[in-house]
């Protein structure tokens, strides 16, 4: 199963203050790899990560050996994320419609999460979206 990483893990992951990095760190440590995410996850994490240098370091290092995988099909899908972020709209961000896209295109991924607008958006409109989560049943 593909899991697609959100920015919320990402960060707890790397970082030891955050609130959810047990969770993160147990969590993901259970699941074959690489993650699959998109760049805008990655400018979200690294822009929260600035202050913290090594656990900024180690989103690149990540990348570098394959551990996360950037999706390189978004561009092909504008169309379909413009039309997620207009239906979700003012609650989604670009990150979050390319996860939700992403998990259209991968029917059989699930994203990993903290944000709990992913258990408010639905797949093509319709489905719920598989979730690893601290707050998922």
């Amino acid at each position: 199963m593909i899991t697609l990483l959100d920015t919320g893990p990402l960060v707890a992951l790397l970082d030891v203050s955050d609130q959810h990095h047990h969770w993160a760190t147990t969590e993901l440590a259970r699941l074959p790899g690489p993650f699959l995410t998109c760049e805008a996850v990655v400018a979200e994490a690294s822009h929260l990560l600035i202050s913290h240098s090594a656990a900024f370091w180690r989103v690149l290092a990540m990348m570098r050996d394959g551990s996360l995988e950037i999706a390189r099909h978004l561009p092909e899908e504008s169309l379909a994320l413009e039309d997620l972020l207009r239906r979700y709209a003012p609650r989604m961000d670009f990150a979050d419609a390319c996860l939700v896209r992403l998990s259209e295109l991968h029917p059989r991924a699930r994203i990993a999460t903290v944000d709990s607008d992913f258990t408010f958006y639905r797949r093509r409109g319709r489905s719920p979206i598989p979730l690893l989560s601290p707050f998922a049943s």
